[in-house]
């Protein structure tokens, strides 16, 4: 009867519970940052509470359980991974701390790159070297290789990479390697770039291979724990990851590609936003998350979010693909703070979950954006999360004075605001980071907003970029949780085939598709999705001769079927003219293909967000219930404002800003400048006034 969505963050613990036949209800629960696992287990135990059933009988109700996880995120960004070594070609283990070899800030010769994941003592060079062809120059000394494991051991080494020299080209020395490591130490982890990432670019293959070595541990503990819990509770459906990609994953294949989890809790949100501006007719959007800790950004164009595969976290590369998203510390609980310069900062710094802002009264002493939030009104002390959570006015006031109006000469209300203002203007700019930075004009582009802090900022930030049209939904608290029942299974893969297009022979291209077509349908199958669901994308990475960066273009298999490589150069010229205003079709430069890229899609059955059929009247008079003193920006001062019941608002209500309409997971700020409509789905619109006659009949589907 169920299925549920699950995603961890920073502070809160999402789900989304959705019931078969269309009804979705949200739970919220802390984050236990000592065992996450314990927070999904207490969520699930207060939706069986809610469905008035014992654990047991409600998990035997659930036909799949989607879970983002922040596990392997917070294990590299607090060095809390698992001792790696890393094996690679002899001469070759100072790569992972040379890196690129390019200064990250040009003018700054202080600036000191990360740290390796692995220290010079765990990096151990091998005997062996193929060339970039595939020729064997240097056999495998497989004595080393048994010597070096006798060292990993010593070590207490968790996980072992393995990234051999041009071993794309030919796999069989470092695969050999990698059995005689699974032999000699069969505890260990083991990462071999030949099955994560068969690519050319040395240093972004090795630090992949290591950050999955380094995380691959984590992530196993903790969902092989998960899954005890699971099957103890009474959970006997598929349990499937949400990977940084936008798909999901059964658990293992997840903890074999660990990485590809790394930025798996936010991947949900751009899958959401799609299915949200639907109803209103959108295929493109800007997403937006302000949860308790990051905020999340990107952009969705012809119903896709972009991907990108030279990411980082943390400043170290992961070259996995993975959507597109740009994350700020920018959440409830980032913390103000005056720097040298006298200047008031908001974030990245966070309260996280423990202690948490200083109104929440669990020791926390620095104030946070929750803490201006609920000093300006925005927020009720009585009826944060439905109550369950009382907030401390008084504790709020304290810290802010303390911190930041004193310092700055102000009083508290003043003080609060600039933190206010401050943190909308780093999300406003992180916004046309992912917007105008990539060729595109935010105010073409509702604005889908998510997450607990998301819709008391909005407003502020859509008045700063002058987006008319911003789309709240009703499950707006738990958006990441929402998009991951709503995505398919996903599993990419590479060929490198370096070659120039003209000189391509389409037969050994269609060669290195059928590997990873094989590959992908046999990871398919076992994660039991029928044939009739199953779908491939081709793509390839292409760039003029002697360029650096490449182009992805996407194509079709008949196009190497019939030979016609000329349809693949032209959509090439086609996608650099779009990206960079120019293409060298007339001049005949020779265009080099790199890499072949495959995607294998496992289409799943996705639930129906619920639609109410019935349009109330506009008048939402009935649904105040009462007033409160807010601060408004734009006015400078506070004002009495109406305050309304968002769990009663529905489809074809509309109420004029400024007004404050509250719901008991998030509370959406209308600022006077705004008025607000309910679509089909439930979702506040808030639309400029002047653009009412443009929006309206969109959102009310009559256009």
């Amino acid at each position: 009867m169920f299925a549920i969505g699950i995603d961890v963050g920073g502070t809160f613990t999402d789900f989304l519970l959705s019931e078969r036949g269309g009804a979705f209800s949200v739970y919220k629960v802390p984050t236990t940052p000592d065992d996450p696992s314990r927070g999904v287990m207490e969520g699930l135990e207060a939706m069986a509470r809610g469905a008035t059933l014992p654990l047991s009988g409600f998990l035997a109700q659930v036909e799949v359980i989607v879970h983002g996880t922040t596990v392997t995120t917070n294990a590299v960004l607090t060095g809390q991974g698992a001792c790696t070594g890393l094996l690679t070609t002899r001469g070759f283990r100072d790569a992972l701390e040379m890196r690129r070899g390019i200064r990250e800030v040009i003018y700054d010769n202080t600036y000191q790159a990360p740290a390796p994941l692995v220290p010079r003592f765990l990096r151990l060079g091998i005997e062996e070297r193929v060339d970039s062809a595939g020729r064997e120059v240097t056999p495998l000394n497989e004595r080393d290789v048994r010597e070096a494991c006798e060292v990993l051991r010593a070590r207490g080494v968790e996980a072992v990479a393995l990234c051999f020299m041009h071993s794309y080209a030919n796999r069989s020395h470092e695969q050999r390697a990698a059995e005689l490591v699974a032999s000699l130490l069969p505890e260990a982890y083991i990462s071999a770039s030949v099955a994560l990432l068969p690519q050319v670019r040395f240093y972004d293959r090795v630090s992949t291979t290591v950050l999955n070595a380094y995380v691959g541990p984590i992530l196993r503990r903790y969902l092989t724990l998960l899954t005890e819990k699971l099957g103890a509770a009474g959970f006997r459906g598929p349990l499937l990851i949400m990977q940084s990609n936008g798909g999901v994953v059964a658990p293992g294949p997840a903890i074999e590609i660990a990485a590809s989890t790394i930025l798996s809790g936010p991947a949900g949100g751009p899958v959401a936003g799609v299915a949200y501006a639907a109803p209103q007719g959108y295929d493109q959007c800007l997403t937006i998350d302000m949860g308790g800790t990051s905020f999340d950004a990107a952009l969705v164009r012809r119903g896709a979010a972009d991907l990108k595969r030279d990411g980082q976290v943390n400043r170290l590369r992961l070259s996995l693909p993975m959507l597109d998203i740009l994350t700020i510390g920018a959440g409830g609980g980032s913390t103000g703070w005056i720097d040298d310069s006298g200047l008031l900062r908001m974030g990245p710094q966070s309260a996280g979950a423990l202690p948490g802002p200083a109104c929440y009264g669990h020791g926390g002493e620095r104030p946070t954006c929750t803490d201006a939030d609920l000093v300006l009104g925005y927020l009720n002390k009585d009826f944060f999360l439905g109550g369950t959570i009382p907030l401390d006015e008084r504790a709020a006031e304290q810290a802010i004075r303390r911190f930041v109006a004193d310092p700055l000469g102000l009083d508290v209300a003043r003080a609060a605001a600039g933190m206010y203002q401050v943190i909308n203007v780093n999300m406003a700019n992180g916004i046309k980071e992912v917007s105008v930075e990539r060729g595109e004009d935010p105010r073409e582009f509702p604005l889908i907003v998510a997450g607990g802090a998301g819709p008391v900022h909005a407003g502020m930030i859509a008045l700063e970029l002058r987006i008319p049209l911003l789309i709240v939904p009703r499950e707006s608290s738990i958006f990441c949780a929402a998009g991951m029942l709503l995505s398919d299974f996903r599993h990419d893969y590479v060929r490198t085939a370096h070659r120039f297009l003209h000189a391509a022979n389409p037969e050994d291209l269609l060669r290195l598709v059928g590997e990873m077509e094989d590959e992908g349908w046999r990871v398919l199958r076992q994660e039991l999705i029928p044939p009739e669901r199953q779908e491939s994308r081709l793509m390839a990475d292409l760039r003029y001769e002697n360029q650096y960066h490449e182009i992805t273009v996407p194509f079709a298999r008949r196009t190497l079927e019939e030979g016609k490589l000329g349809e693949l150069a032209q959509a090439f010229h086609q996608a650099h003219d779009r990206l960079y205003g120019y293409h060298l079709a007339d001049e005949g430069t020779a265009i080099e293909l790199l890499n072949l890229r495959l995607v294998a899609l496992g289409r799943t059955e996705k639930p129906e967000l619920p639609r109410e059929a019935r349009r109330q009247p506009p008048d939402a008079r009935h649904l105040l219930k009462g007033e409160r003193r807010i601060f408004l920006p734009r006015l400078g001062d506070f004002a009495p404002v109406p305050v309304y019941d968002g769990m009663r608002l529905g489809f074809g209500h509309c109420l004029d800003g400024p007004a404050i309409v509250e719901q008991v997971t998030t509370t959406i700020v209308v600022l006077p400048e705004f008025m607000l409509a309910c679509d089909r789905l439930g979702s506040a619109t808030l639309i400029l006034k002047e653009e009412r006659d443009r929006f309206l009949p969109r959102v009310w589907g009559e256009s």
